[in-house]
C-alpha cells in the first residue's frame, strides 16, 4: 500500500511538471552558407598594431547568412484575470564550429522573464533587444540579414543589451516601447582612433550613469501602411569616464500586392567621456520585398551614410552599399539563398571606423578593408532551415 501511494504521489509530481511546461516551446534556427568576398583585410586591433594589412580574397563557411543560428526555449504560464506569467532563453551559435556567440554567453540573444497582461501590455527583465531594434524590425528590408545588412551603423553594436527592463504594449494599431538598462554589457577593444575600450557591463557603485542605456519608440501599422519613430541612447565607459551614443530614427512602408516597399533615416552622434564629438551622421536606407512566386523572394536594399564628422575629420568619404538576396522556400521551415552585396568607401556590413568594426568582431568574420581598397563585394549561396 504505502509503495502503491509512493508511485501515485511521484506520477503526480511529474504530472504537475508537465502541466506547469505545458506552455514552454523550444524552437530553433540553423543557417550555413559559403561566401566569397574579395580586398579583406584584417579587424585593426593593438594585437597587429592596427593595422589592416594587404587585400586577400577569402573563401569561407559561415554560420549565419540571411538569419543568426540559435537554439532557445520560450513558454507562458496563465495566472489569471489576463495576467500570464512569459520567459524567453535564446543561444545563438555558430554553425560552422558550434561555439556559443555574444562573446560567448549560453543565452546571448535574449534571457528575460516577466509579466504580461492583455490590457495593459508587458514588462520583462533580463538581457533583451532594445527598442530602436523592435521598432525597425518590419522596415528594414533584409530583415537583419546577420551577413550584410548594416545593423550596427544603423542602430549601434547595443541593440542587444544586458540587465534591462522593458515594456510593451499595444493599444489598436499603435505598438509602444521603452526601456532601460543598468550596464548594457557591450565591450570593444581599442581600435584605430579609439585610444581605450569602449563600453561594460556598469553597475559600479557610486557610478549609476555608467555603461547605462535607455530608449523608447512608437510603431503604427494598419492595412498596408506602416511608420515607426525611435530615440535610443548609450552611455559607455571611455578611459575614466563616460560616452554618450545618440541615435534617432523614423522610417515607414507601404505594401501593394506581392511587394512591399520601406525606408528610413537615423540621425546619431557620439561624444566621448569630455563631451567632445567623435561622430556625426545621418544614414539611410531603402529597399524593397518582392515574393515572385509563393517560393521565390526577392530583396533589394540600398544604405548610404553621410559621415559629417568621424573623430574630427569633416572629408571623411561617404560609405554606402547595394545588397542583393534571392531565397527559394522548400517549405515554410526550409529554404536555401543567394546573397550578395558591393559596399565603397568601407567593407560590407558599411564597416569601418565609424562602426568600431563591432560587426566583424561579432561574427568572427572580417569584413574590414584592406590598406589601400576603397570598395569590396560578397557573394554567398547558404541553406536556412527553422524548427
Amino acid at each position: 500500500m504505502k509503495k502503491s501511494l509512493i508511485a501515485l504521489a511521484t506520477l503526480g509530481a511529474f504530472a504537475d511538471a508537465a502541466q506547469a511546461q505545458s506552455g514552454v516551446t523550444l524552437y530553433g534556427l540553423v543557417d550555413a552558407n559559403i561566401e566569397y568576398v574579395n580586398k579583406v583585410g584584417a579587424v585593426p586591433v593593438a594585437a597587429n598594431n592596427f593595422n589592416r594589412g594587404p587585400a586577400h580574397s577569402v573563401a569561407r563557411l559561415d554560420s549565419g547568412g540571411l538569419s543568426g543560428s540559435r537554439w532557445g526555449l520560450r513558454g507562458t504560464e496563465e495566472l489569471g484575470d489576463g495576467l500570464k506569467a512569459v520567459f524567453v532563453l535564446e543561444s545563438g551559435f555558430s554553425t560552422d564550429s558550434g561555439n556559443l556567440q555574444q562573446s560567448g554567453r549560453l543565452f546571448g540573444r535574449q534571457s528575460f522573464v516577466g509579466l504580461e497582461s492583455d490590457s495593459i501590455g508587458r514588462l520583462t527583465f533580463g538581457r533583451q533587444y532594445t527598442s530602436t531594434f523592435d521598432a525597425l524590425a518590419n522596415f528594414s528590408p533584409a530583415a537583419y540579414s546577420t551577413q550584410y545588412e548594416p545593423n550596427v551603423l544603423q542602430q549601434g553594436p547595443n541593440y542587444r543589451e544586458d540587465n534591462t527592463v522593458k515594456y510593451t504594449g499595444k493599444f489598436g494599431p499603435i505598438t509602444a516601447v521603452a526601456h532601460w538598462s543598468f550596464g548594457v554589457g557591450v565591450a570593444l577593444p581599442a581600435t584605430v582612433g579609439v585610444a581605450t575600450p569602449i563600453g561594460g557591463n556598469g553597475e559600479v557603485p557610486g557610478q549609476f550613469r555608467r555603461d547605462t542605456g535607455y530608449g523608447a519608440a512608437a510603431a503604427y501599422g494598419a492595412g498596408p501602411f506602416g511608420a515607426t519613430i525611435a530615440y535610443d541612447q548609450w552611455n559607455p565607459t571611455i578611459g575614466t569616464g563616460n560616452g554618450a551614443i545618440k541615435k534617432a530614427s523614423v522610417a515607414a512602408s507601404y505594401a501593394f500586392g506581392p511587394a512591399k516597399i520601406m525606408g528610413g533615416y537615423r540621425w546619431g552622434q557620439q561624444k566621448n567621456n569630455a563631451d567632445v564629438l567623435i561622430q556625426r551622421d545621418d544614414f539611410y536606407w531603402i529597399g524593397a520585398n518582392y515574393q515572385l512566386t509563393p517560393a521565390v523572394g526577392l530583396t533589394l536594399e540600398y544604405n548610404y551614410d553621410n559621415l559629417k564628422s568621424l573623430f574630427g575629420d569633416t572629408h571623411v568619404a561617404n560609405p554606402w552599399q547595394i545588397a542583393f538576396i534571392a531565397s527559394y522556400a522548400f517549405s515554410k521551415r526550409t529554404d536555401v539563398y543567394l546573397s550578395t552585396a558591393y559596399a565603397k568607401n568601407a567593407g560590407l556590413t558599411m564597416e569601418s571606423l565609424a562602426t568600431t568594426f563591432a560587426s566583424s568582431l561579432s561574427v568572427g568574420n572580417s569584413y574590414a578593408l584592406a590598406n589601400g581598397q576603397s570598395s569590396m563585394f560578397g557573394a554567398a549561396v547558404g541553406i536556412r532551415h527553422k524548427f
